[in-house]
């Protein structure tokens, strides 16, 4: 079901707060740092060529979602590919069309790059993803470094 009264638009600086809350909300892998995500949220804000971060608002203009999302070059898909990095809903929002809204104005700009495909990994989120016709295609392998 999608929300009618939801509007998706290009982040802007004055998001930052309202998108850190929802970076919390995501499962502690890593503990986010609030002066690290402010100077990296204005840098992606600021590169709209290659980076794309979209935000949802419902009703008054409260921000229920955010995608981050980057186009690159590939080898193998013979030319530009999307990826996204990150996508949160806010729990209160889950259901209502917030998660497909981004992911297909995702879809949009992707398509609007030129890009082959785009791609992403979620550990909790696969039925959503499914639905939207992605296919379950690799196993996501990370290592942390030491900084």
């Amino acid at each position: 079901m999608l929300n009618l009264s939801m509007n998706i638009r290009l982040a802007a600086i004055s998001d930052a707060d309202d998108v850190w809350r929802l970076v919390q909300d995501f499962p502690p892998t890593f503990r986010p740092d609030r002066e690290a995500f402010e100077l990296t949220f204005r840098e992606l804000v600021a590169e709209a060529s290659q980076t794309l971060v979209l935000v949802a608002e419902q009703g008054s203009g409260s921000v229920v979602g955010y995608l981050l999302a980057h186009c690159r070059a590939t080898f193998l898909a013979n030319g530009p590919a999307v990826g996204v990095e990150e996508v949160m809903v806010a729990e209160r929002s889950r259901r209502q069309g917030v998660g497909q809204g981004l992911m297909n104005e995702v879809e949009s700009w992707a398509e609007s790059q030129g890009a082959a495909h785009v791609s992403l990994a979620s550990r909790q989120a696969g039925d959503f993803y499914r639905a939207l016709a992605y296919e379950d295609t690799a196993t996501f392998f990370k290592k942390p470094l030491a900084r």
